[in-house]
C-alpha cells in the first residue's frame, strides 16, 4: 500500500466522466445520423464525438483554471477511450500505438479546420471541411449545411454555459433539430 503515496490522485475523476458521458451521448443523437449526413459507422461516430469534443473544448478555452484541467483531463480520456475501442476491435498491442497516433492526427487536423471556419463563422468553409472529413470519398455525398449550421449554433449556445456547469461536468449542447425536407 505504501506505492498508493506515489500514486498522483485524480480529484475530477467523477467530473470528467460525467462530463464525458454528456459529451458523448450528445455525439450519438439520431438525428445527426438520420438528418445531418453523417454515417453510422464507426468512423461516423467517431467523427462526431470529435465535432462535440471540438466545440466543448472551445468554450473551455476561455475557462477558469479548473475548467481548462477538467478539458485537458477529457481529451487524455477519449484518447484512452480510442485506445480501449482499438484493442476491443482486435488489434494487437503492438498495432495500438501507431493506430491511437492516427486517430490523434485526424482529429487535430479537424480541429484546425473546424476552427479556421468556426472562428469566422463561415458556413460554406465549415461545410466543405465536414465533407472532406466526413465523406471523402463520395462525389454525390449529402449537404453538410445543417451540421455545419448545428455547429454554430452549439458554439454560440455553449457562450451561455456558466463556469460552474463547467467545473462541475454538468455542460450540455443543444439538442439537434429535424432538416426540413424541401
Amino acid at each position: 500500500m505504501i506505492f498508493g503515496l506515489f500514486r498522483k490522485k485524480n480529484n475530477n475523476q467523477a467530473i470528467v466522466t460525467r462530463q464525458y458521458e454528456h459529451l458523448t451521448q450528445a455525439a450519438r443523437r439520431p438525428l445527426f445520423y438520420s438528418d445531418m449526413g453523417v454515417p453510422d459507422t464507426v468512423l461516423g461516430r467517431f467523427e462526431m464525438l470529435t465535432i462535440v469534443l471540438i466545440l466543448y473544448f472551445r468554450r473551455t478555452a476561455t475557462s477558469e483554471r479548473s475548467g481548462q484541467e477538467i478539458a485537458q483531463e477529457i481529451i487524455d480520456y477519449f484518447f484512452e477511450d480510442i485506445d480501449h475501442s482499438i484493442r476491443e476491435l482486435g488489434v494487437g498491442d503492438t498495432g495500438v500505438p501507431k493506430r491511437v497516433k492516427k486517430f490523434a492526427r485526424m482529429y487535430y487536423g479537424r480541429l484546425e479546420s473546424y476552427a479556421a471556419a468556426l472562428d469566422i463563422p463561415d458556413v460554406e468553409e465549415l461545410k466543405a471541411a465536414l465533407r472532406r472529413n466526413i465523406r471523402p470519398d463520395e462525389p454525390d455525398a449529402p449537404d453538410m449545411a445543417a451540421l455545419a449550421n448545428y455547429m454554430i449554433e452549439a458554439e454560440a449556445a455553449l457562450k451561455d454555459v456558466s463556469e460552474d456547469q463547467i467545473a462541475t461536468g454538468a455542460a450540455f449542447l443543444i439538442e439537434p433539430q429535424p432538416v426540413e425536407r424541401t
